[in-house]
This record gives structure tokens, C-alpha cells and sequence, in this order.
């Protein structure tokens, strides 16, 4: 199947204080979120400067996997959009149009499925099309693809240097429940696969049958409303009270360290270990790994010449060709909700409580 062009796909970010409250009023959009509330959430960024690190690791995929294309033969090429900041999806798509594109495939920053991680996306690409962009085609979901198992198992054992007997502790954005519950034809996907993709790591590093935790971060929204459980912060309290001294966390459930790992683990969770006295390392996500950003290059030359699909689970390949009804959207309260938390930002990628991004 010919294609013209490849786009990366992801959430977006501020990239200065200025941009901090516009960007939410973007993620919000048409919740009824007072500006109020909005800047009570951007005292998160504010703390960095008003500037969110996604969009600059976007800029090192992008030119890593341009270089990684020119190294292997590979004449294609790559554009950037976003859903909630600049380089927005709309703009990417109209330069693309110009320039001739006519047929593009997208990667996603988001391994998994859910409908903030693959159906939004989506729903995005369908509302750029109708300006005459380029037909966009979606990789597949690469939550057990070697490349991002081998990245992850790499930043793992970098962190168990000096702790090899630490406890691994793997971390995902947590979702609502219901929204878990309808991810996937037979719902429970999206849970599914971030616990396969924490299964093959831990085994890559200690072997079949390796111990580990899933546990949950950046939950959101109204504390009547459940989401996945445990949190990490009373995962860890938990830990500590059965007498595990060190611990080892890996944020598999997003690709780079973006915001909510810098600040839900490296802030946040690092002020509850040190409360508790725990030893705790943090591995470091995929982000520009050479084996993440080869498998950039694979996912995109199985759709152009037909090599084998590479996966590693048992789950089967996922995120092509979804029917209608996959993911679907949660369902909204008739009746405005304000966030409890920070925004989250992805995996790419959800907005203010809905899930994970």
C-alpha cells in the first residue's frame, strides 16, 4: 500500500507561562470548567516554569526517527501535530495538504488502547480530514512490540544498578473504571495491555514467571467516580508496611517523561518514599531509545511492504482496522465536573477527568 508521509501524533504541552492556561482551556474544552479551577491546575506547570518537557521530547523522537530512516533506506517524510498545543493536528494537516501529502500514516504516542489513547486520536484525525487534509492511516497498538519492551527493560535494569533486589513497581495512567470496562470488542483492554506490556519487561529483566505491580497514577475527577486501583502513592504506604525496603518503579504505561511522570513520580511519589523511608529508583520510559525509535521504522514498514507484525504477548495485534464501537466515549454527566487533580497529559494522552492519554 503506498503512503506519502508519516505523522507523530500526541497531546501537546506548554512551552511557557503564557501558554499554561491557554492549553488547558484546550484539554477542557466544552466542560464547562471555570477559568478559576484551570489556574489552580496550572500551579502544576508554573512549578516548572510554565512549561511542559512533551513537546521537547516530541522534537527528539521526530528527529530521531528521521535519522533512523535516512540511516535505513527509508524515504519518507515525517510531520508532527498535536491535539491540545501547538503544533496543532489541524495546521500539521493543512502543511501536509500543500505540500502534496496524500496518503499518511500516523504514530501515536500512546502504546495502548482505550478511547483516550486510540479512539479520540481517531476522531481527531477523521475532523482534520474534512478540511481536504490527506487520508490518515493509525499504526497498531505497540504495547508488547520488542522495540518498546526492550527500551523499558533497558531503563529498569539501569535502576536496579545499585538495588538488585529492589521490588518492581510498574505504573500506567489510571482510567475510570467503566471506561476500562469498554476499551476493546470484550472490554477490559486497556487494563490487559498495561499489564502485558509490565509482564514481558519484568520477565526480560528477571526472568519468566518475575514478580511485579501494576499500580495506577494521575487519576482525576469526582472521588465518587472509580477508577483503576491502586494508586502509587498508597501502593508504596503498602509496601512499606510489609517491610520492602527498595523499590524500582518504571512508568511503562507512557513513552517519554513528560509531566505526569516528572510530577506524579518524580515529585509527587518521591516525597511519599521519602516519608516512608523507602530506597526508590525511577526508570526511565522509552523516549529516544535506538530500539523504541527502530520500532518506529518497523510499525510503519509493515504497512509498507508487508513484513511480519512483531509482537512479544499473548494478547494478539491490536488498533487496526477497530470497529466502529471500540473505545467508546465515557459517558459525560449532564451536569459540569471540576477536576480534583492535575491534568493529565500522554501516553499519550487524556484530558481532564476522562482517563489516561
Amino acid at each position: 500500500m503506498s503512503f506519502d508521509a508519516l505523522l507523530l501524533l500526541s497531546f501537546g504541552g506548554p512551552e511557557g507561562p503564557d501558554d499554561v492556561l491557554p492549553f488547558l482551556r484546550n484539554v477542557t474544552r466544552g466542560r464547562g470548567i471555570p477559568d478559576e479551577r484551570l489556574a489552580a491546575v496550572a500551579e502544576h506547570y508554573h512549578q516548572f516554569g510554565g512549561v511542559s518537557p512533551i513537546n521537547a521530547q516530541n522534537r527528539s523522537l521526530l528527529a530521531a526517527v528521521k535519522n533512523d530512516f535516512a540511516e535505513h533506506g527509508l524515504d519518507l517524510p515525517v510531520y508532527w501535530g498535536n491535539r491540545n498545543w501547538h503544533p496543532l493536528l489541524a495546521d500539521t494537516a493543512r502543511q501536509m495538504r500543500d505540500d502534496g501529502v496524500r496518503r499518511a500514516l500516523v504514530f501515536t504516542t500512546s502504546a495502548t488502547a482505550s478511547y483516550s489513547s486510540c479512539r479520540q486520536y481517531r476522531e481527531n484525525l477523521a475532523a482534520a480530514q474534512l478540511d481536504g487534509a490527506p487520508e490518515f492511516v493509525k499504526l497498531r497498538h505497540y504495547f508488547d512490540h520488542p522495540g518498546f519492551i526492550a527500551a523499558n527493560s533497558d531503563g529498569v535494569r539501569s535502576a536496579l544498578a545499585d538495588a538488585p533486589d529492589a521490588r518492581l513497581v510498574f505504573t500506567a495512567h489510571s482510567i475510570p473504571a467503566a471506561m476500562n470496562d469498554t476499551s476493546g470488542p470484550t472490554g477490559g483492554l486497556y487494563l490487559a495491555q498495561q499489564r502485558e506490556t509490565a509482564r514481558l519487561v519484568a520477565e526480560a529483566v528477571r526472568g519468566p514467571g518475575a514478580e511485579f505491580d501494576l499500580v495506577w497514577q494521575s487519576r482525576s475527577g469526582p472521588p465518587q467516580v472509580p477508577w483503576l486501583e491502586p494508586d502509587i502513592n498508597d501502593h508504596l504506604r503498602s509496601l512499606a508496611e510489609r517491610g520492602v525496603t527498595d523499590v524500582v518503579v518504571s512508568p511503562t504505561g507512557f513513552v517519554s517523561d513528560h509531566m505526569e511522570v516528572v510530577w506524579d513520580l518524580d515529585t509527587e511519589a518521591r516525597a511519599t518514599e521519602a516519608a516512608l523511608g523507602l530506597g526508590y529508583r525511577r526508570a526511565a520510559s522509552a523516549g529516544t531509545h535506538p530500539a523504541f525509535v527502530a520500532m518506529v521504522r518497523e510499525l510503519v514498514q509493515e504497512e509498507l511492504t508487508g513484513t511480519p507484525r512483531e509482537r512479544l504477548g499473548d494478547l494478539g495485534v491490536c488498533g487496526l482496522d477497530c470497529p466502529v464501537g471500540c473505545c467508546p466515549a465515557p459517558t459525560r454527566s449532564a451536569r459540569p465536573t471540576r477536576p480534583s487533580g492535575p491534568v493529565v497529559e500522554p501516553a499519550g494522552p487524556v484530558a481532564l477527568e476522562q482517563g489516561q492519554q
